[in-house]
């Protein structure tokens, strides 16, 4: 600024210089007549008054158009001054609404919403007040406020997301099923897509919406959550196939394989199987299962697999006492096993061994009371009341004191 304003003082010497120069050599004189007027006068007043009546000109014109511009610039004013009243609004908005105080930040937002500029924003604010205040007559009013084309998809999963919290998980949904297919897919809207189909018990939906998560690579955060909830999920959708052999299974190879996998379901899939007498299927999901994870829940509820022929059974649980010799939960099958093809002696060897082995741990108390029982029943077939009777004594000590929460017991 001080080199423009030393420039600007050289350009105003330099036109005085000029000025005096010009006025030292001119001797002209100007005459104007106008009857019965005569003005005469020298050429450089002349000058000077062109010059002045040109600059007066000038001014009027900007004076007038200046004047003409008046109401336009009034209300461009005011429309600025709108905007920033807008703006300010917005803010306060946002930060009433994310302090919590819902109804200043509802108030905040229908200030804001009279600039078309903040209009949308104001109305998704709006919206989640109105929501938060449980007003949802008049969060929908919000959200029908917002019709920008690019404010759609926030609008729609913002919608999805609020039903959802108001558990209206139809209305989730039809929010969900308004947004483009790629919209659709994104992590957030999937998340409340399951929400939804969790609240609504559609459990072979839950199963394919947890599937398709699993590709995302924000998982990990919810993946206890989701893990527990698959299981839930294929658990139902189980249970709502148990009055049809062929439904069951159907709905046991849709499972995803790790749930397939996993004992707890294999071990209800199976107990459903066994209760509509399909043995061999109920067998065959357990073995499969046990030669990945070896669970004694299962290996129980093998004993139950053996239908009219456990002779099948009795082999495979031979096979795998070489890799697990010392097994009771094993032995305790073996023993089941033997005693339903009649095999007394081996089943007695098998139960005794089992409680013995099963007496050296404290975990074990149901084993042995399960197998105090076995032993009874045995000895019951065999005539051996007496023995019998010690056996269900010893079965119904241990069951009370387990219940009574005693596990060391002998």
């Amino acid at each position: 600024m001080a080199i423009r304003g030393l420039l600007w003082l050289a350009f105003l010497f330099a036109a005085a210089v000029l000025i005096a120069l010009l006025g030292s050599l001119g001797t002209g004189q100007v005459l104007i007549i106008q009857a019965p007027y005569r003005i005469d006068m020298s050429i450089h007043l002349f000058g000077v008054m062109l010059v002045a009546a040109f600059i007066a000109f000038y001014l009027l014109l900007r004076l007038l158009a200046h004047l003409l511009q008046m109401p336009a610039r009034l209300a461009a004013y005011r429309m600025r001054l709108r905007a920033a009243k807008a703006r300010d609004a917005l803010s306060s908005a946002v930060s009433h609404l994310f302090a919590g105080r819902f109804t200043r930040a509802e108030k905040a937002a229908r200030t804001a919403s009279l600039s078309v500029e903040n209009k949308d924003a104001a109305a998704l604010i709006g919206a989640r007040a109105a929501h938060q205040l449980h007003e949802y007559a008049r969060r929908d009013e919000w959200l029908a406020q917002a019709t920008a084309s690019q404010w759609q998809e926030a609008r729609l999963l913002s919608s999805a997301k609020m039903c959802i919290d108001a558990h209206d998980a139809e209305g989730a949904l039809a929010a969900l099923s308004e947004m483009p297919a790629q919209s659709a897919r994104r992590f957030s809207a999937q998340h409340i897509a399951l929400r939804a189909h969790q609240q609504l018990k559609h459990w072979p939906q839950v199963l394919q919406m947890i599937k398709a998560l699993n590709a995302h690579e924000a998982l990990h955060p919810f993946a206890n959550s989701w893990q527990r909830l698959q299981q839930v999920a294929a658990e139902h959708v189980l249970h709502e196939c148990r009055y049809e052999a062929q439904a069951l299974l159907m709905g046991w190879h849709s499972l995803p394989l790790s749930e397939q996998q996993r004992p707890r379901t294999a071990d209800l899939a199976a107990q459903l199987l066994i209760a509509l007498e399909r043995h061999k299927e109920a067998r065959r999901i357990i073995e499969e299962v046990l030669a990945e994870h070896w669970d004694a829940c299962l290996l129980r509820r093998y004993i139950q697999c053996a239908g009219q022929d456990p002779l099948p059974l009795i082999q495979r649980a031979e096979a795998w006492q070489l890799e697990h010799p010392d097994d009771p939960d094993l032995l305790f099958t073996l023993g089941g096993l033997c005693q339903q093809q009649k095999l007394w002696g081996k089943a007695q060897a098998f139960l005794e061994t089992a409680l013995r082995l099963a007496s050296r741990s404290e975990d074990s108390v149901m084993l042995r009371a399960e197998a105090h029982r076995a032993l009874a029943r045995l000895h019951e077939e065999l005539g051996q009341r007496d023995q019998a009777s010690e056996h269900y004594r010893a079965s119904a000590l241990a069951f009370e004191l387990k219940m009574a929460g005693y596990p060391n017991i002998p």
